[in-house]
């Protein structure tokens, strides 16, 4: 069996898919370029292809099909970016990748002691000498309220690992967890905004998930809240999200993902003035991280993202299910 990969980058992930040629016994080749119609012919004599957050359309998915493509797994839990109605149509199985969760509930938890200390303000004005305090007083995360929106398995790792801090904690997920009741109580979308001092979000892309925090949303937070989101960024209105924070309403945020990444992760653009003026407004406010969608970038992580793309492809190729799949 072969698989093809596509933007795999050579100093991490090519060393992990290696040994899993060896482990598993599957050859393969690849492109650090990102799938095209272009550069689909590259696939040729592949079973399976692996693939990372870039968009897969039905027309793409088709010229792969005609290769004799017949699975595909994207090295990314989400997978809001493949056209899963045309692969079902074209018999092409689809696989998103699953890895440890502490990796991001680490960033995450990084991520609210950055804003909650005001962090980017504080080096922002040591990189130009301002060692003055004014202005730069934060906040103890024991003393706040933590809602955790979404309670997969990232979010409950979140929520086990604010235990530690003390924090009261509360949760918004459709489906609650027994286990997690012990630490955290579960309440409404609404009543949770109304009540938390920070919002972390971990819920998946999903098209009903689609702007889950928009004015309406942003409006029922806290006064001076911050909001946190390691999970997708289709889940914030960034729109709404550039008023809250204008308006004085929101205290800050810390963003590890935010609409319209396309052609952006994980590529060295620091020559180029990008058309992404979301991203530069959002990197303006001094009371705003915006990081470049890495919150899983661990050892631990990249090893379970290959493998399990991997595992699933060769499943794939035998006719045998994968727990990794796409329904």
């Amino acid at each position: 069996m072969r698989i093809f990969a596509y933007a795999l980058r050579p100093y991490d992930e090519l060393p992990c898919l290696e040994a899993l040629s060896r482990e598993l016994g599957f050859d393969y080749g690849w492109t650090a370029d990102y799938p095209t119609l272009d550069n689909a012919e590259l696939a040729a004599g592949a079973d399976g292809v692996c693939i990372i957050t870039n968009p897969m359309s039905r027309e793409l998915l088709s010229a792969y099909r005609e290769l004799g493509v017949r699975g595909l797994a994207t090295r990314s839990i989400g997978y809001d970016h493949i056209d899963l109605a045309a692969a079902r149509d074209l018999g092409i199985r689809v696989a998103h990748a699953a890895y440890p969760p502490e990796g991001v509930a680490d960033y995450t938890i990084m991520l609210m002691l950055m804003a909650l200390r005001r962090v980017k303000l504080v080096m922002r004005g040591a990189a130009s000498q301002d060692f003055s305090l004014e202005g730069k007083i934060g906040r103890a995360l024991a003393g706040c309220t933590v809602g955790v929106v979404g309670t997969g398995a990232i979010g409950a790792c979140v929520i086990r690992q604010l235990r530690g801090f003390g924090c009261r904690v509360l949760a918004c997920d459709p489906v609650e967890k027994d286990e997690l009741r012990d630490m955290a109580t579960y309440m409404s979308l609404p009543e949770l905004l109304a009540e938390s001092d920070v919002v972390t979000l971990h819920a998946p892309g999903l098209p009903e998930n689609f702007h889950m925090i928009g004015a309406e949303e942003l409006a029922m937070m806290r006064p001076g809240a911050v909001l946190v989101n390691a999970a997708r960024g289709s889940l914030v209105d960034t729109g709404a999200l550039v008023a809250a924070i204008e308006s004085g309403h929101l205290g800050g945020a810390a963003l590890d993902t935010i609409e319209h990444e396309e052609g952006l992760c994980y590529l060295n653009r620091s020559r180029d003035a990008l058309p992404n003026r979301d991203r530069a407004v959002l990197s303006a406010f001094p009371n705003v991280i915006v990081s470049p969608h890495m919150a899983f970038y661990t050892a631990e992580d990249v090893e379970g993202m290959v493998r399990s793309n991997v595992e699933a492809l060769v499943a794939f190729a035998r006719g045998e299910g994968s727990p990794n799949e796409v329904r």
